[in-house]
């Protein structure tokens, strides 16, 4: 199964927007106790979230994944950071292309594959205001364009 495909458990809609997503990796994520239970009923927002690497190892930050709520005593910190996955090749890559000015890993998705929690990280890189605008006027030329077809299409 290629990378980012799976059962799409949430998705951060708002890092396209803020974001250039230059490349893509897939990293595996260490749970604890009942936090992979919460994932499967889809209790995870990544609206802040952001990866760090720090002595050599990827961690994400802000992912919020809500207690399980029959968890009782066993449940987690909803804000804990969490180790990420990837091959020590990935990692020496990211290190060097983070330490430029703009670059940050940014995760994009959360999604089960072959019963394993995954996330799609994004290597992007800041985009100005004039950038998002230009992004919008696009995406409104774009559906122009449609709505017209459309009409022509019923005629």
């Amino acid at each position: 199964m290629p990378k980012g495909e799976g059962k799409v458990i949430a998705q951060n809609k708002k890092a396209y927007h803020d974001y250039f997503i230059e490349d893509t990796y897939e990293a595996g994520i260490v749970l604890q106790g009942t936090e992979i239970k919460s994932i499967r009923a889809g209790r995870v927002n990544l609206k802040d979230a952001f990866a760090k690497i720090q002595k050599g190892e990827v961690f994400l930050h802000n992912m919020h994944i809500s207690p399980y709520e029959q968890g009782n005593r066993y449940n987690h910190d909803p804000l804990r950071t969490r180790k990420l996955l990837l091959h020590k090749r990935e990692i020496q890559k990211l290190i060097g292309i983070t330490k430029e000015q703009g670059y940050s890993l940014i995760p994009l998705k959360i999604y089960l594959k072959n019963g394993y929690a995954k996330v799609l990280l994004g290597l992007a890189k800041g985009k100005k205001k004039y950038d998002k605008r230009e992004d919008i006027k696009r995406k409104e030329a774009k559906r122009e364009v449609e709505r017209a077809f459309r009409e022509r299409q019923k005629m």
